[in-house]
């Protein structure tokens, strides 16, 4: 493996952080120790600039590029967001309707097929099958509010790895 860059980035697949890298994990360290990585890192990721500066904190989050794509907002360097889960609003659901239609008790033909009725309760219940001719909606209130405004779950499939940062190595020239 090739000398990393001071501050540069990795992943890597086992449970510590190699000789020389630290993991991206938040913590606070002394500026009077890490001048070069300091010099680099700034305050962008925390720390009061003083007398310590932060590392990146990756710990469940995704990598993401600074700056703005087309029709995207914009994002700065250390800049942190997003969520583990998400709950709806109503207006934020396309708007939609759930029609409930069903026909005369005399036009009906009792059946098991599909696309029908149902009438009675489980174990007995009937399906009734109707002419498209002599269908009608239902009231909407025959439709209870799904949902519950409970949180769900925001996150895409993923692995877990550890992201650690080069403490020690060639110092980046600026082009």
């Amino acid at each position: 493996m090739a000398d990393p860059f001071v501050a540069e980035i990795r992943i890597f697949p086992f449970n510590f952080a190699p000789r020389g890298w630290a993991w991206c994990d938040g913590q606070l360290l002394p500026i009077s120790q890490n001048t070069a990585l300091f010099s680099l890192l700034g305050t962008t990721y925390g720390g009061n600039g003083q007398s310590n500066f932060a590392l990146p904190n990756m710990q469940g989050r995704m990598p993401m590029h600074p700056g703005q794509g087309p029709g995207l907002s914009p994002h700065d360097l250390g800049e942190m967001g997003g969520s583990d889960s998400v709950t709806l609003l109503e207006s934020e659901i396309p708007s939609h309707s759930h029609v409930i239609q069903t026909g005369l008790a005399g036009d009906a033909a009792m059946t098991a097929a599909s696309n029908s009725s149902a009438l009675g309760t489980a174990p007995t219940r009937a399906y009734a099958t109707f002419p498209s001719n002599s269908l009608t909606s239902m009231s909407p209130k025959q439709l209870a509010t799904a949902g519950g405004y409970q949180p769900h779950n925001n996150l895409p499939p993923y692995l877990t790895t550890y992201f650690c940062i080069a403490m020690q190595g060639v110092f980046p020239a600026r082009s």
